[in-house]
């Protein structure tokens, strides 16, 4: 490692990521229940609606450079004046796409009438767009910077609450409460923009060549990867939004909240190995990459199953907790996604950290395609008939499609690195802690949702982590191993 950059252990990062998206579940416990009171299922509605066709254009402008970029800075980040280059050019490239995508976002929103009728919502979010640019915080995450990125967000994410309280008392106020939400990420993209000069030397010097269409190829594959993705896992929203009325959207909009916050925990270490295993594959030995990518599925495994099972039992009671009882048309669909957690968190590690490392990224569009195709027609046929209940199957599908589709295409590396006597550890131990749940919440029962999903969590977590330990499951023995070994340092 260069003496630019001090990079910590994978553990540290991890760690830090793991309180990023900790805080990731954290706030939203504090800010959905509130939100959802206030502002009523019909002006989330309105936010979800803004925030998922602002995303399609957030994603244009952006194009592919934030997984490139990741990939591409953490392959030189050991040389300044190589790295400068290829951020400056990376640079150049986003500006353009950034001008062009905003452009048509503004023509749009002044000659649809779906979008004109709400003209200051769609302003105030689409300044995302302007400042994802700014921000590169893929440069961060390239260079392993997530001390700083933790926090960072974390302060930005309590003065957004802090303002959330003060500011947002009824359902007119969704204004108000979308403007929050831009300015926790503007804040942040402005931050970044000032700190970037400490790593790299910005601006076009003379003799400097720049190379932009090297990069054009996989930023583009990348886009298109990202570009049908965004497309089938909002796509759901914004057919609801046109299909059904602004309530199915609400509803819905409650069910993908806490999916998405249990997607971030899920796949916090994949966010930490890209930079790592692009750097690894450059620099170190295959054995070594092979490993890595062991013990990420075996995480996943462990994690994803028994999350969905969880969320499944306690969905009610969930619901009840961040939204209210005014939300309980959300259960179904929540219960529906939860089976997703399984198949976006494997196809995390598959196309984060198997096929664009190995730059094999144009599977990663053929599996997304995929999924756009199952969601969307699906959808059609879904959505008019059960609203956001299809819409919770479409999306599960899909995701289902995407990960076929890269498991297919990385048969032979999967094989090496994909144990199924861990698989069988998890299954039996999530059936054996399912049913204690069930016969524990059927003759004890707590009243408060809260509390109950306190007590009952608490059980399904104990009787979960001792059935990996009885049946030896490696990733838990290892922790624990670490653990012991800790205390007696101490």
């Amino acid at each position: 490692m260069g003496e630019k950059f001090k990079v910590k252990s994978v553990r540290h990062n991890f760690l830090m990521n793991v309180i990023l998206k900790m805080s990731g579940v954290i706030f939203p416990l504090i800010t959905f229940p509130y939100v959802s009171r206030v502002l009523l299922s019909a002006a989330n509605g309105k936010i979800a609606f803004a925030s998922s066709v602002v995303g399609y254009f957030s994603l244009v402008a952006s194009m592919g450079i934030p997984s490139y970029g990741i990939r591409k800075c953490a392959e030189v980040r050991d040389d300044r004046a190589r790295l400068s280059k290829v951020v400056t050019e990376l640079l150049i490239i986003n500006s353009i796409c950034t001008l062009l995508s905003y452009l048509v976002f503004i023509a749009l929103v002044i000659t649809i009438p779906r979008f004109s009728s709400e003209t200051l919502l769609f302003s105030i979010t689409s300044l995302t767009i302007l400042f994802n640019m700014l921000g590169v915080e893929w440069f961060y995450q390239a260079i392993e910077q997530y001390q700083y990125i933790t926090i960072r967000n974390i302060s930005f994410k309590i003065i957004s609450i802090i303002l959330m309280f003060v500011f947002v008392h009824k359902p007119s106020d969704y204004i108000l409460y979308a403007g929050i939400n831009v300015f926790a990420s503007v804040g942040s993209n402005i931050l970044n923009a000032l700190k970037l000069s400490k790593y790299v030397d910005l601006g076009f010097k003379r003799n400097q060549k720049y190379e932009l269409f090297i990069h054009l190829a996989p930023i583009v594959t990348l886009f298109l990867y990202n570009a049908t993705t965004v497309i089938f896992t909002s796509l759901d929203q914004v057919m609801l939004g046109f299909i059904k009325a602004n309530e199915s959207v609400g509803y819905y909009a409650a069910a993908i909240k806490i999916q998405n916050i249990l997607v971030s925990l899920i796949t916090a270490l994949g966010a930490v190995m890209l930079p790592k295993i692009s750097y690894a594959l450059k620099n170190e030995g295959r054995e070594h990459f092979e490993n890595m990518i062991r013990k990420s599925f075996e995480f996943i495994i462990i994690s994803a199953i028994p999350m969905c099972f969880l969320v499944i039992i306690l969905s009610k009671e969930i619901i009840l907790v961040l939204a209210g009882k005014d939300y309980f048309p959300a259960i179904p669909m929540l219960q529906f996604l939860m089976p997703s957690l399984i198949f976006i968190g494997l196809s995390s590690v598959t196309a984060w950290q198997l096929l664009i490392p190995l730059g094999k990224e144009k599977y990663t569009v053929i599996g997304a395609l995929a999924g756009v195709i199952v969601n969307l027609g699906l959808n059609s046929l879904m959505i008019p008939a059960w609203g956001g209940v299809g819409a919770a199957i479409a999306s599960t599908l899909a995701e289902l499609a995407v990960l076929s589709v890269h498991l297919k295409a990385l048969k032979e590396i999967v094989s090496r690195t994909f144990e199924k006597r861990e698989l069988l550890i998890a299954i039996l131990s999530t059936f054996i802690t399912s049913g204690v749940v069930l016969v524990v919440k059927y003759n004890i029962l707590v009243k408060t949702a809260f509390f109950a999903c306190v007590v009952y969590g608490s059980v399904f977590v104990g009787v979960y982590g001792v059935s990996l330990l009885l049946f030896k499951e490696k990733l838990a023995n290892e922790t624990l191993e670490r653990l012991k070994a800790m205390v007696i340092r101490r």
